[in-house]
């Protein structure tokens, strides 16, 4: 879907262990069309069975998000909540590992989801801007019309937030998801040249 990117950096192992590159500037910039504004990082962890999300930031700013899972295992959802979109209510779906060391990158106005396959599962995201609690929503993760496939042998530990969340439905009639046409403009902002390149290059 678009706004969504996987990364797989090369993992380098030895007899001592293995090392890997997990975020590279350049190659996220290049992706994506601008470089990742990095204000605030954000490190969770997780025993088996826990369900974060779905979270997602008003937009504008919105919030773009980097995640990579340094230890244990988990799903990482992206769902387009974007309304106009030609994908909205659809999802993208990677599993994270501590072995693969894969990455996702979500741009601003996709609702993100994490599901822990293991206990101590550890997820550390690098995100464009600061938490900013009125700009925060979420939608309930189970919500039928999202379809999320979760492993029917976990059962699913939500917070009383996300358990109250709404669903995407009713968050849609509430004005609370993001518009596309919004975000595309928040895309292109992002893309635009620095005045100050463009004035002395």
């Amino acid at each position: 879907m678009s706004g969504a990117w996987h990364f797989a950096p090369d993992v380098h192992s030895d007899s001592r262990g293995f090392f890997t590159n997990w975020y590279v500037a350049a190659q996220v910039a290049a992706a994506v069309g601008h470089p990742l504004s990095l204000a605030q990082t954000n490190h969770s962890v997780s025993r088996r069975g826990v369900v974060r999300g779905v979270h997602f930031a008003a937009v504008p700013p919105g919030q773009a998000k980097y995640v990579y899972c340094p230890r244990g295992a988990m799903l990482d959802f992206v769902v387009d909540i974007r309304v106009g979109s030609p994908t909205f209510g659809e999802y993208d779906v990677v599993r994270l590992d501590e072995r693969e060391c894969q990455s996702v990158y979500l741009a601003e106005g996709l609702g993100h989801v994490v599901f822990a396959l293991e206990d101590d599962t550890v997820a550390c995201y690098l995100c464009s801007t600061g938490y900013v609690p009125a700009r925060e929503h979420g939608l309930n993760p189970l919500d039928p019309a999202l379809r999320l496939p979760f492993p029917r042998e976990i059962e699913p530990i939500l917070s009383k937030r996300d358990t109250r969340a709404p669903s995407l439905h009713d968050a849609a009639a509430q004005g609370l998801l993001p518009d596309y046409s919004a975000c595309r403009q928040r895309y292109a902002e992002l893309r635009a040249p620095d005045p100050g390149e463009t004035a002395h290059g």
